[in-house]
């Protein structure tokens, strides 16, 4: 028998479909993919690195960058790391958790409705994209009332929250929830039944439980493999064990799955938000733990007290006690960690940082090995990476 003729192609990084600077060293057999080979590197920031040198307030906005279509999920996983190592976790106040939890369910409908338009629009569906980046804008417009940025927004503190929310804030939170229902319909009507979206999705890119055990799955991809784990209910933070949601699982594993699942998961987003805007009772938005957290901007601004308090934490910082902990999120693509280690200096001694996106890349090739050169785009973008948290 004659020996197969098999070509190595470059896919990427300069490729649109590789959502960001990924690139696939490909092996074919015709279009089978016979070998998958990732690379990757090509972002590295060494953000790790440079938070070795920053004081734990100055570190923060290092981490907006990491999944930059979720800033506001990596600050909230970072914060919450240094105020475990701080041992202040019991001070935050409730407003201030509340707060949080309604603007991680936000970024978290805000990160899937880029997944879905850039996923779509890669197998070749172009009116969702549209459709979707129309909801985004109006998540990205309350981003900028709060925190001035509309991407990489700045707005968790290590304590609470940096301002108290805009007027008329919560009102467009209301609004948008009351329709984004809707939206998820019109989505689902322009895809679900329709047959070319079906071909290109049913059975491709599947991956079983046990596998994606093995590697290391986490989020949507996980748990549209069967297995029922998402660490809001599993492991709460920031009081999600006060609210009632559905963890979505769904049981085939394929991309079709995942798109279902992620759906899903924005509708209980939704309820999550609804509960939060109920629970939302006036109250402070930051610890009672002047030692660590920066005082209030009107403080600052209206009193040579307040000025000094401020420039005292950012430019001294403060020293936890040696030791290390971490702490994790349920962040859109699944689970983001962070690990601290305190010497006892102002600075993190170490901060490592366990990225969603770069362990669930692990699992491409798995996916792709046997199917068609067509089927490596939809699986890339159904398992949602952003490359600047998995190069850091």
């Amino acid at each position: 028998m004659a020996k197969k003729d098999i070509m190595t192609i470059n896919m990427g990084p300069q490729h649109p479909s590789t959502h960001g600077v990924l690139q696939l060293i490909l092996e074919l057999d015709g279009e089978t993919v016979v070998k998958a080979t990732p690379h990757i590197g090509f972002l590295h920031r060494g953000v790790e690195k440079l938070s070795e040198n920053r004081s734990y307030h100055r570190a923060l906005p290092l981490t907006d960058r990491l999944d930059y279509l979720a800033p506001m999920s990596n600050n909230l996983g970072y914060v919450l790391a240094v105020e475990k190592l701080l041992g202040i976790t019991d001070l935050i106040p409730e407003r201030a958790k509340v707060v949080r939890v309604m603007m991680a369910e936000l970024t978290r409908i805000k990160s899937h409705l880029v997944w879905l338009a850039t996923h779509a629009l890669d197998i070749g569906a172009m009116t969702v994209f549209l459709y979707c980046f129309r909801e985004r804008e109006a998540i990205m417009d309350m981003y900028e009332k709060l925190s001035g940025a509309r991407m990489t927004s700045n707005y968790f503190r290590v304590g609470g929250l940096s301002l108290d929310l805009p007027e008329g804030f919560e009102k467009d939170v209301r609004s948008f929830i009351d329709a984004m229902p809707g939206h998820i319909e019109t989505y689902e009507g322009l895809l679900t039944g329709n047959k070319i979206w079906q071909k290109r999705t049913i059975g491709v890119a599947k991956i079983d439980a046990d596998a994606a055990i093995d590697i290391g799955l986490t989020g949507p991809a996980l748990r549209a493999s069967g297995v029922d784990w998402d660490l809001r209910r599993d492991n709460p933070y920031s009081g999600y064990e006060e609210y009632e949601f559905q963890v979505v699982t769904r049981q085939n594993g394929d991309t079709f799955d995942r798109y279902k699942a992620r759906l899903d998961e924005m509708r209980e987003s939704c309820k999550i938000i609804r509960q939060a805007l109920d629970k939302l009772q006036p109250g402070p938005i930051l610890a009672d733990a002047p030692a660590v957290c920066l005082p209030p901007k009107e403080k600052v601004v209206n009193s040579i007290e307040g000025l000094i308090h401020q420039f005292k934490i950012i430019t001294e910082g403060f020293k936890p006690e040696p030791g290390e902990i971490y702490q994790g999120v349920e962040a859109p693509k699944g689970e983001l960690g962070y690990y601290l280690v305190s010497d006892g200096s102002a600075n993190p001694y170490r901060m490592k940082i366990r990225p969603p996106s770069f362990v669930n890349l692990q699992a491409l090739p798995q996916m792709v090995e046997g199917a068609l050169l067509a089927d490596v785009i939809a699986a890339i973008g159904t398992l949602d990476i952003v490359l600047g948290e998995i190069d850091r």
